[in-house]
């Protein structure tokens, strides 16, 4: 058990970004989407557009107001998969323009098992699948390039858990 100091430093060092875990449940199903492994994620974002207003009859004066929230798009680079769960999902998203997904992406402590916590992305869709460049010598299935659309996410902290 961590003392108190112990779990007051923890707090304030800095998570690792280079050891992390995606998983995307399908809302059709079930059990994740397994498999896969990227070695880089990017996009996770979102920026608040500011209103001005001047108020009448005072020019030294301008409120900002909060406008709307806009997110970014996840891309996840140079997967590896076991299977074809991300092109079905890709595929079957085409057919069924309103199924949606939910992505967590877990930012895993130095020790790679346990979490430092979470970014879960809302209603997921994906809107790009590159394939790699193919070569006989690989064998496994691989994903250059992935992106995902998503309308909002949270993070959720589990440094004290």
């Amino acid at each position: 058990m961590a003392t108190a100091q112990e779990q007051e430093r923890q707090k304030w060092q800095p998570f690792p970004a280079f050891n992390f875990v995606v998983e995307i449940l399908r809302e059709d199903k079930s059990a994740p989407l397994a498999g896969g492994a990227f070695s880089e994620c990017d996009g996770i974002e979102m920026s608040q557009e500011v209103k001005s207003l001047r108020e009448g009859g005072n020019s030294s004066r301008v409120h900002r107001l909060s406008g709307p929230v806009a997110f970014g798009q996840l891309a996840l680079k140079r997967g590896v998969t076991q299977g074809f769960d991300l092109w079905d999902w890709f595929s079957t998203s085409l057919e069924n323009p309103w199924l949606r997904a939910g992505v967590t992406v877990s930012v895993l402590r130095h020790d790679g098992r346990t979490e430092w916590g979470r970014f879960v992305l809302s209603r997921c869709l994906p809107v790009k699948l590159k394939a790699p460049t193919l070569n006989a010598r690989d064998g496994t299935v691989a994903v250059e390039e992935m992106q995902i659309a998503y309308e909002s996410f949270r993070w959720e902290d589990k440094s004290h858990d």
